[in-house]
């Protein structure tokens, strides 16, 4: 009776061991779990619409970079310089938001404009945002009133972009690798010099010569022409009134 409790004692002792080592084998085999790979940036040097192309849902403007040959110049940045750049992408959708037609009516240098206004010539980080000087510099230029202004505010986590016609937030981080950073707007950033252009200033109204002015001011109401006539005239009624009273003289 003991020698079976034994062995029965013996066999689950040697069933657990088996057991314990077949799991570590299985364990060791498998390796230690990775965690999920970020997603891979395009191969070769930094390129703009690839970044796009991969994240889906930028068609229109990809095709807009194209033809004003933004993504060209954004190619030689990247790549050729330490200098870091920061990208506003609109969505398809947000284009599809603009009043019809109103792409199709801008000149070729108002799409160059367009284009470079969601492009801030620096790195930006999100928590960057919160430090930033406004109006923000744009590659479109000018920031003065009624040109190229680009403000960003936050509030909490929340990213606030205006233009003085167009207000957005960020609604997403496309990409960042600390010279690039992509960020997702739901609206076109609508530049004031573009889609609100003021009228030209009147050229002012010319000046009155001064000295002109003065000549005429100085100049008296009679010519001296004009009283040495009246001077000789009197004289002529005073020669005559005098012969006349001496031919009444004589005549009496």
């Amino acid at each position: 009776m003991i020698m079976m409790t034994m062995e029965k004692h013996l066999i689950f002792t040697l069933s657990f061991i088996l057991l314990f080592f077949l799991h570590c084998s299985r364990t060791s085999a498998q390796g230690p779990a990775l965690a999920p790979a970020l997603a891979p940036a395009p191969s070769g040097p930094t390129n703009v619409t690839k970044i796009l192309e991969k994240a889906g849902q930028f068609t229109l403007l990809i095709r807009l970079m194209k033809a004003t040959q933004v993504d060209n110049q954004l190619l030689g940045q990247l790549n050729n310089s330490n200098n870091g750049i920061t990208i506003f992408a609109p969505t398809d959708n947000a284009f599809s938001s603009l009043k019809s037609g109103v792409l199709n009516s801008l000149t070729d240098e108002q799409k160059v404009e367009l284009v470079q206004f969601h492009i801030v010539p620096t790195y930006l980080s999100s928590s960057q945002f919160q430090t930033i000087s406004n109006p923000l510099r744009t590659q479109a230029g000018d920031t003065g009133d009624g040109k190229f202004p680009l403000n960003v505010t936050t509030s909490g986590n929340t990213v606030n972009i205006t233009t003085g016609l167009t207000n957005t937030s960020v609604s997403g981080t496309i990409y960042t690798d600390g010279q690039l950073a992509v960020y997702q707007v739901d609206k076109v950033l609508q530049p004031l010099q573009i889609f609100d252009p003021r009228p030209p200033a009147p050229a002012p109204a010319p000046a009155k010569s001064k000295k002109k002015a003065a000549a005429v001011a100085d100049s008296p109401d009679d010519t001296p022409a004009d009283n040495s006539k009246a001077v000789s005239f009197t004289m002529q009624n005073v020669v005559l009134i005098g012969v006349s009273a001496i031919v009444i003289a004589l005549s009496l």
